[in-house]
């Protein structure tokens, strides 16, 4: 019989690869009935804690927008001189709750703005990109980073054997296995949108942007040898350190730009812009300065207001909205979904998630309800007895973007420099350093060590080959053994990505 890949009701599964989208740029459908069954299953293997970003810590500030980006965006906390309480959660990616902070790991940066339009969220990273750039995928990238399920370690043989399967993930593993791959702090590291999102201003014009939070304190990192070592002495380093800098009256401070693409130019820019592996060139798109994000107050329970904090893509205020970003369309469902698991179905009633806006929605019960409307208060819409209605007005225009074809699962697209080695091989090249790439070179080869298979790290090698050939040839010399200082190992930089 052949090994294929069913449905949980023993369906044959067409892709394990490609969303069904409405063309190659549309929007994914609820009628693709497989991403939805593999995204809630996904949502729901871990009890209590967070199936991915479990291990972090967070704090309270403000945000205040010094810039006028009001020809962009009409969201009121954007406006000149607004201001907006603020939420921040860091993390890690693959850890459980009793992980050390200083794994080599992507780490979150979730914003929850509590605006005047309600609550806005704003879920990234501290890397501008991504592993993968369709959600389908993202259940098996996690799993292949977690534990084996019959000795329940964690396997580099899982993780090289996905990530070379994925050549997407070329440009993420750069960064990873770069200097940046472990910060020496949460307050020392920038955090990013890393999805496009959608701007619309009071007229209706759109426009699509990245966000970029660049950290005041300066980028601080450690090497693996410092990393390795700080586990074993103090497993919770970002989770303290961001509370004791709270606590001595050191704010830790973020000034947000954004970059911003004319609506009408991803439909012919040289890649697809909705591509989460990879960044918009500066030099195309310049940083626009937005405002100052401050972090001045500690949780005052840790559990109640850090735990319990859901951040969800769902959640826009009027003058923000999505884009084709295919990562993007599945977060809007899957973490809204996983926080009604963990947490519970009525969690945006917690104090720390509720809005500091009065909300009327039509949600009914379920379980933990326990804020209500009046018994006199219709439950239902439309109704003749004065309850809430839609105001077309107050949201503003709904816009996406124009879609037209047929549902189909594709990575291709319209866009002419789309490849999956290009912004790799540029990180490498034009913006490390001869010492920064010796150190990428030590740290592959010390972290592909631990593949046990032959053949996989015959696919490795070949991986980094095609990133880069040098890089390529400089692992192989270096398999099994650690690579000791070397040459140069390509050319020195032109210029300034």
């Amino acid at each position: 019989m052949t090994n294929r890949t069913t449905t949980t009701s023993g369906a044959p599964v067409a892709s394990d690869q490609h969303s069904q989208t409405v063309g190659a740029d549309g929007v994914i459908p609820l009628t693709d009935h497989y991403l939805v069954e593999k995204l809630a299953q996904f949502n729901r293997e871990r009890v209590p804690e967070r199936v991915v970003h479990a291990k972090g810590g967070g704090a309270f500030g403000v945000f205040e927008t010094t810039h006028d980006v009001s020809a962009y965006t009409r969201a009121a906390f954007l406006q000149p001189g607004a201001t907006a309480e603020t939420l921040a959660r860091f993390s890690s990616v693959a850890g459980e709750q009793g992980s050390p902070d200083t794994w080599r790991d992507p780490r979150g940066f979730a914003l929850k703005f509590y605006t005047s339009e309600g609550n806005y969220d704003l879920v990234g990273n501290n890397t501008p990109v991504f592993f993968i750039k369709d959600g389908i995928k993202f259940p098996d990238f996690i799993r292949s980073q977690k534990r084996l399920p019959g000795s329940g370690l964690r396997d580099h043989n899982m993780q090289w054997d996905f990530w070379t399967l994925q050549p997407e993930s070329s440009h993420q593993v750069t960064w990873l296995m770069g200097d940046r791959g472990i910060p020496s702090s949460w307050r020392h590291m920038d955090g990013f949108g890393s999805h496009t999102y959608q701007w619309i201003n009071a007229a209706g014009e759109r426009f699509w942007v990245k966000y970029h939070f660049r950290t005041e304190q300066g980028h601080e990192t450690l090497t693996q040898e410092q990393a390795d070592r700080i586990a074993g002495e103090d497993a919770d380093l970002h989770r303290r350190d961001l509370f004791e800098a709270i606590e001595r009256g050191e704010h830790p401070s973020w000034q947000l730009s954004v970059q911003v693409m004319p609506y009408e130019e991803a439909k012919t820019y040289r890649f697809n812009p909705f591509d989460l592996t990879k960044v918009w060139p500066k030099a195309d798109y310049p940083l626009i300065p937005v405002g100052r994000l401050t972090l001045n107050r500690n949780p005052e329970n840790f559990f109640a207001q850090i735990e319990q904090a859901t951040f969800a893509p769902s959640n826009f205020v009027p003058g923000i909205a999505a884009s084709p970003d295919r990562m993007l369309q599945a977060r809007i469902f899957s973490y809204a979904d996983a926080h009604r698991y963990r947490v519970g179905t009525n969690h945006a009633q917690l104090p720390v998630n509720a809005p500091k806006t009065e909300a009327h929605a039509y949600s009914k019960e379920g379980a933990m309800t326990y804020s209500f409307p009046p018994a006199d208060q219709p439950v239902y819409a439309p109704n003749s007895f004065g309850g809430p209605h839609a105001d077309a007005a107050a949201h503003g225009p709904d816009r996406g973007w124009e879609m037209d074809g047929e549902l189909i699962r594709t990575s291709a697209t319209v866009h002419a420099d789309d490849d999956d080695y290009g912004q790799a091989r540029e990180l490498i090249t034009r913006v490390m350093d001869d010492a920064q790439r010796d150190r990428l070179v030590a740290t592959i080869i010390g972290h592909v060590s631990g593949v046990t298979i032959p053949e996989l790290r015959e696919r490795v090698i070949q991986y980094w080959t095609s990133i880069e050939p040098t890089i390529g040839a400089h692992v192989a010399a270096g398999l099994p053994g650690i690579a000791e200082p070397r040459e140069t190992l390509v050319p020195a930089p032109t210029a300034a990505k």
